[in-house]
């Protein structure tokens, strides 16, 4: 396990000493951060991992090109339960992946994220559907629904429609990056 910390000004690193493998630094943003931990993995298979995130305790990969887990949301807010069935819903007709559902794919086929500041889980995705379907695993990832309910489950969910839309017509992912960040 790699961790890659874009400068965070928490104890991340001393959190994760003696949890992970390696511990690196990286360039602020998710892309640049996950192409970092990517160029120093060493495995066949790479999963992008957000630190707010866990893996279900039993799970086989076997050997996809590319895919995603289903992700269930963690927290009080009887919305969150809602919103991760709508992930993966959307998910599944449309081949994206998101990186709260945990992506992983194969070594030999993994073009690194563009590195834009917002939406490289998008883009990545569109890219990698045109090497392969993504393959979506029913196992579950947890993720933290801190953020959502912080922002306001209803509120976030049209933020991110919004910024989905916005992106779909063209937007720049830096001014959909300033938006998402308010």
């Amino acid at each position: 396990m790699i961790l890659v910390d874009g400068g965070s000004a928490d104890a991340t690193r001393e959190l994760a000493a003696g949890r992970c493998d390696r511990i690196l630094t990286a360039p602020r943003g998710r892309a640049a951060q996950m192409n970092a931990g990517a160029r120093e993995a060493r495995g066949d298979v790479l999963v992008f991992l957000h630190a707010d995130t866990r893996l279900p305790e039993n799970f086989v990969l076997g050997n996809p090109v590319w895919g995603r887990f289903d992700v269930r949301i963690e927290g009080r807010n009887p919305l969150l339960k809602v919103v991760a069935w709508s992930m993966n819903l959307r998910s599944r007709l449309t081949g994206i992946a998101t990186g709260d559902q945990a992506i992983f794919v194969r070594r030999d086929a993994f073009p690194g994220f563009p590195e834009l500041p917002l939406m490289e889980d998008v883009a990545f995705s569109k890219a990698m559907k045109r090497i392969a379907p993504p393959v979506c695993l029913r196992a579950k990832v947890t993720t933290s629904g801190r953020r959502w309910e912080s922002r306001g489950v209803l509120r976030t969910i049209f933020l991110m429609w919004k910024l989905r839309t916005m992106y779909a017509m063209g937007a720049s992912p830096e001014a959909l990056a300033r938006r998402y960040e308010r």
